[in-house]
């Protein structure tokens, strides 16, 4: 696949629509001194090409009560159930991240919970899984950075 060439306007766009995935493409023309249809034509243009998908919404999980987040690194008996194993997990709402993994692990997952009863719970549920041989659980004291931003704005600026 070709590289997506992006000029300085398609940039500023970019920079916008990553600090504020709502903002009006009538806010972004104003900004730029451009028409919102030019923005409207440009965005289109990235999504067709698979460089913007969808858009994103930031959840104050503590907030909601979710602050509890653990770390789940799971073994499996054999390789070939990774399929089967990520599909049992993907029917866990609390699983919110699950990587196929090399080294110790055979998959590693994020998971939110109310407290460590609830998490408890959920490990049980992994761990239940046919094919999943043991579970090696890490809780995390503290998320301190979840900034998927400053990786976008530097990525696109190289673009």
């Amino acid at each position: 696949m070709a590289k997506f060439k992006l000029d300085e306007t398609d940039h500023k766009i970019l920079d916008m629509l990553i600090d504020n995935t709502r903002i009006p493409f009538t806010d972004i023309a104003k900004k730029l001194q451009i028409s919102a249809g030019t923005v409207h034509v440009r965005v289109r243009k990235m999504e067709e090409a698979n460089l913007i998908v969808g858009s994103s919404l930031t959840i104050d999980y503590m907030k909601l009560g979710y602050s509890f987040i653990a770390y789940v690194g799971i073994f499996l008996n054999k390789t070939s159930q990774t399929h089967f194993v990520l599909e049992r997990i993907n029917e866990i709402p609390f699983v919110t991240v699950a990587h196929v993994t090399t080294g110790k692990f055979n998959l590693f997952c994020k998971i939110r919970a109310k407290d460590t009863s609830q998490a408890k719970n959920i490990i049980y549920l992994i761990d239940d899984i046919e094919g999943v041989t043991r579970t090696e659980t890490m809780i995390s004291l503290e998320e301190s950075i979840n900034d998927k931003k400053r990786l976008m704005h530097s990525i696109f600026k190289e673009i």
